[in-house]
Order: C-alpha cells, then sequence, then structure tokens
C-alpha cells in the first residue's frame, strides 16, 4: 500500500494558522508516530505551510530512511527565480511534487495570474506533478491550468472537497466531472472523512462521493491518501484504510493502492 498524502507537524517550531481551533490535532506528529498508525509500505508526504524551511526539512526527513518515499513541497510560485529555488534544494531527487493552498486565496483565478502561470511553468520543467488544494470557486481554474499545461501531471487532492456533511452531490459531482475530462488530472480518494459528519459519518455517508470519483477519472487516476493526522479530527488512521477498502472493489485496489501514486509522483 501506498499512502500518497499525509502529513507531518509541530506547533513548538513554527505555526499553523489552519489548526487555529483544532486542539485535538495541535500537537507534534512525527515519523515514528507514523510508523505506529500506518499500514502502508511506502507513503507520500505533502506541505502544511508556505514555507520553503519546512520542505527543506520534509526532504531531510525523507533522506534519513523510512516509508517516505516522496516529498510534495511548497515553494513561491510567484517569485522571480522560482526554477533556481527549486534546483536548490537539497535531495532534490526526493522532491515529487508541490503544492500551495489555493483554496485560501480569495482570487478564484490565482492560479491563472501570470506570475503563477510562471511558477507552475518552472515546475512542469522541473518534471514535478502539481497538487491542485482548491475550492469550488476554484474548479474553473484548475481545469483550465490542466488545459495549459497538457504534458504536467496535476493532482486534485480530497477529491475537490466534495459537501459530504450536507449530503448536497449534484454540483460538485458536475464539476469533479468537467476536471476529470482532463486527462493529465489525478484524483486523491483522500479527506473524505473530515468533510462528513466527524462523530457519525459512515462508509454509505462516502460512497456515493467515491463512486463518482471512480467513475469519472477511473481507477487508473484515483490515489488513495489518508490525509493523516488531519483525519483523527473525525477517525483513525485505520479506521481510514478500512472505509477505503470498503469503497474499493477487489480489482480497482492495485491501482488505487498503489499503482496510480507511483506513476501520479513517479515514485
Amino acid at each position: 500500500m501506498i499512502d500518497a498524502h499525509h502529513h507531518l507537524w509541530d506547533p513548538a517550531v513554527r505555526d499553523y494558522p489552519w489548526l487555529a481551533g483544532l486542539d485535538p490535532i495541535r500537537r507534534p506528529y512525527t515519523v515514528d508516530d507514523l510508523r505506529r498508525v500506518s499500514r502502508a509500505d511506502t507513503t507520500v508526504l505533502v506541505q502544511t505551510v508556505s514555507a520553503d524551511e519546512e520542505t527543506a526539512e520534509f526532504l531531510a526527513t525523507a533522506a534519513a530512511g523510512g516509508p517516505i518515499a516522496g516529498v510534495v513541497g511548497w515553494t513561491d510560485l510567484t517569485a522571480p527565480d522560482v526554477a533556481d529555488r527549486l534546483a536548490a534544494l537539497d535531495h532534490r531527487e526526493l522532491l515529487v511534487g508541490i503544492r500551495h493552498q489555493v483554496e485560501n486565496e480569495p482570487d478564484p483565478e490565482w492560479l491563472l495570474r501570470a506570475d503563477v502561470q510562471h511558477g507552475l511553468a518552472a515546475v512542469a520543467a522541473a518534471g514535478l506533478t502539481y497538487d491542485l488544494l482548491v475550492n469550488p470557486t476554484q474548479y474553473a481554474s484548475a481545469a483550465t491550468v490542466a488545459d495549459r499545461f497538457p504534458d504536467t501531471r496535476f493532482v486534485l487532492d480530497h477529491a475537490g472537497k466534495p459537501p459530504i456533511a450536507s449530503g448536497e452531490i449534484v454540483d460538485w459531482a458536475r464539476a469533479i466531472a468537467e476536471i476529470a475530462r482532463r486527462p493529465n488530472v489525478f484524483c486523491k480518494l483522500s479527506g473524505l472523512v473530515t468533510e462528513a459528519d466527524w462523530s457519525s459519518w459512515r462508509v454509505r455517508d462516502l460512497a456515493p462521493y467515491a463512486e463518482h470519483v471512480l467513475t469519472v477519472f477511473g481507477p487508473g487516476r484515483v490515489l488513495f491518501g489518508s490525509d493523516w493526522p488531519v483525519c483523527e479530527l473525525a477517525a483513525t488512521y485505520a479506521q481510514v484504510v478500512e472505509a477505503a477498502e470498503a469503497l474499493l472493489t477487489p480489482a480497482d485496489r492495485h491501482d488505487v493502492f498503489d499503482a496510480t501514486a507511483r506513476r501520479a509522483y513517479r515514485l
């Protein structure tokens, strides 16, 4: 099993503004903690803040050995020297992708800004994947950017964050199907439990959303991510894996739990 989306953090080292109010997970999470809970043989460690220092630390952590086979880091896409910044990273061979928390940008067309496009071109030239963390107002921009960089691999994080808790599906499903028309976009089956009701979710609540993702992307473009330790707001690591197993047919599991992540991130 490859867990293509998890995090590590330490609030004593730096501030994580998005952790405000999330006291149950506002504590350090280390590689040793990951080893204790994970069922994955291989993992992808994903950025949590807009800080070059975190990316450097994550790459050093991955280089020290253990299950982390790749890092989706952060860099300032708007920096004129973004290509040089990427090239200068230590353990650059372990960097498999770049992500920015676009969902927090007020501009629905942030991805289409000229300076951001310049940064995305540098990401593409470096052979890296770009993780799309977007909100519904940014779905159209995500589709457009995938069109503008047809040779770049994009990964839609957390299935586009569907409104599972409310039970709404129509608008989300339509938008996700449109994004899925771009063959260079993959989709993570991740983060679903925290989009559902944290205290009362059931696998049946997640099923319509997972089924839609699998239908429009196909298992060959869907990859599993635990979103640990964020998932602990609603479920343990083991419960997330068990839910994914229940949502997948035996035929789908080889791709979603392994092969798709290898292709998406060139692991």
